[in-house]
């Protein structure tokens, strides 16, 4: 909120208080270079570390430079990923201006590793009062995003290659063996590595769009293609982004449409289901680690339920009956998803959901703070914020992206 309302204008005579109000969003020149820094800079590192993937001879970023065709072919990748995430935060940013809410442009974060960017954040630099405003400023960037990337995604099915096109991949002597006896892509890894093979998990709605098209990649494979790991990240950004948890979008969609209660509830139950995903993912790792020096039964289970304890304790504030009641279905949950449903294998998980468990009970929070004024959205906005809550259903993975 800007500190004063009201602009001193002084003339040589005397001082008067005029009534023309302060300009809450006029951007000066410090400000425009200060962002458009970071955003070059990010996409100098998206563009080095995407050749690292999409590459045909790839080299790891910034241990070395890849070649000129690979470093375009990383161009093309950080054009479409940083246009999804662009599209996504001005959409934000331009609700919050048509609503008069102090906010800053977008700040770019690189960082030269993984995909050469962390995201983008904007700040919203005034209290929203309204529950239309925070609708608005919380579905205008996820909706945005996902029409970029579905397009993206879209594009990269329509124009995909015959498989033979991995001989032009350095390595791979498998998969090139297998598609040049066949002519097609194997349904089961073919080339191993002491490393491993990076794999994508799947979602629902990239399961359905490929199976419209001929000659899709499998999911340890596409990342070799500059449009469909573009607009498959960037689907899955935006539903990161529309988890109906604190002030994340979907936080601020689903508060909006249900109201500061329910919300409450139903926040905190997810938050649950996502350190019972945590719980899956950590339980393999813990068990690599501790049954080593500590010959205890079932110790990894011991040591996740500290962990538990702990994050349960920050995203519930100490109310004790929520703390112990969720961490009983959390840790149910872990063991369903472990021992019925085949669970994550040694070494397969990417230890996303721990981070977001983390990041979401001491950073974005579980609950939304209430709003001034809690007014029925139109139908209009009520119809986009359940569909933006789908999106989120049909982009989601349980395990998005590990070394298989």
């Amino acid at each position: 909120m800007s500190e004063y309302p009201y602009k001193k204008e002084i003339n040589t005579d005397y001082e008067v208080l005029s009534t023309k109000e302060e300009p809450k969003n006029k951007l000066d020149t410090r400000t425009i270079l200060k962002h458009l820094g970071l955003f070059l800079l990010t996409v100098f590192f998206v563009t080095m570390t995407g050749a690292n993937f999409v590459g045909l001879d790839p080299v790891l970023f910034p241990f070395a430079l890849p070649n000129t065709t690979d470093i375009i072919r990383g161009l093309v990748f950080a054009g479409l990923l940083l246009g999804f995430l662009t599209v996504h935060e001005f959409g934000h940013y331009f609700a919050a201006v048509h609503h008069k809410i102090k906010v800053t442009l977008p700040y770019y974060i690189p960082i030269p590793l993984g995909i050469g960017t962390l995201g983008a954040v904007i700040r919203i630099k005034e209290r929203i009062r309204k529950m239309h405003q925070l609708f608005d400023i919380g579905a205008s960037g996820p909706v945005a995003g996902f029409i970029v990337a579905l397009t993206v995604l879209l594009i990269g099915f329509a124009t995909l290659p015959e498989p033979d096109y991995v001989m032009n991949f350095a390595g791979h002597d498998e998969l090139k063996k297998y598609v040049s006896e066949h002519g097609t892509y194997p349904d089961h890894i073919t080339d191993q590595t002491e490393q491993g093979v990076l794999t994508i998990g799947n979602t629902i709605l990239y399961t359905a769009l490929a199976s419209l098209f001929d000659n899709v990649p499998p999911m340890w494979e596409m990342y070799h293609f500059p449009f469909l790991f573009a607009g498959w990240l960037g689907l899955f950004f935006t539903a990161l982004n529309l988890m109906p948890v604190g002030q994340l979008d979907g936080g601020h969609i689903l508060y909006s449409l249900i109201g500061y209660r329910r919300h409450r509830v139903v926040a905190r139950l997810f938050f649950t289901v996502v350190t019972a995903l945590a719980g899956a993912e950590a339980m393999p790792f813990l068990a690599s680690y501790l049954t080593e020096y500590i010959p205890f039964p079932f110790i990894e289970w011991v040591a996740w339920a500290f962990i538990l304890q702990l994050l349960m304790n920050k995203a519930f504030r100490t109310d004790r009956g929520w703390i112990y009641s969720m961490m009983a279905v959390s840790l149910a949950g872990s063991a369903l998803y472990s021992y019925m449903v085949g669970g994550i294998e040694p070494g397969h998980g990417s230890l996303i959901w721990l981070v977001w468990s983390f990041f979401i009970a001491f950073a974005v929070g579980v609950e939304h703070p209430p709003v001034d004024m809690e007014e029925k959205l139109s139908p209009t906005r009520r119809v986009i914020g359940w569909l933006s809550m789908l999106i989120f259903i049909l982009c989601i993975s349980p395990n998005p992206i590990y070394m298989n």
